[in-house]
């Protein structure tokens, strides 16, 4: 069993940054695949960015390409998103999962886990 808590959602600007960060409960966070995903309202969850075990295999979503990156710190049980040049149509619940395969998913139902989700609010 792994439980996820995310943090670091917030209201900013258009074109401002923010760090999503999730932290695993349990000792196998390393045995894990992780991803991100974000929900706005009215929209299907949709799939942002994934890593794999190590930190080598990353996937991004083209939405997101060369704004977003997402890694992860084993020591610390925790996967980070880091957003930059922000926009309106970022904002969304941002939700991380896990998921125990060696390379992640880009579908949802792959994932086994789910965090409570972020709050991320990108005004014009």
């Amino acid at each position: 069993q792994v439980q996820l808590v995310e943090s670091g959602g917030g209201a900013v600007q258009a074109g401002a940054s923010l760090r999503l960060s999730c932290t695993a409960s349990g000792r196998t966070f390393s045995s894990y695949s992780m991803g991100w995903f974000r929900q706005a309202p009215g929209k299907e969850r949709e799939f942002v960015a994934g890593i794999g075990w190590s930190g080598g295999d990353r996937f991004y979503a083209d939405s997101v390409k060369g704004r977003f990156t997402i890694s992860r710190d084993n020591a610390k049980n925790t996967v980070y998103l880091q957003m930059n040049s922000l926009k309106p149509e970022d904002t969304a619940v941002y939700y991380c999962a896990a998921d125990r395969v060696v390379v992640p998913e880009r579908r949802a139902d792959a994932f086994d886990y789910w965090g409570q989700g972020t709050q991320v609010i990108v005004s014009s």
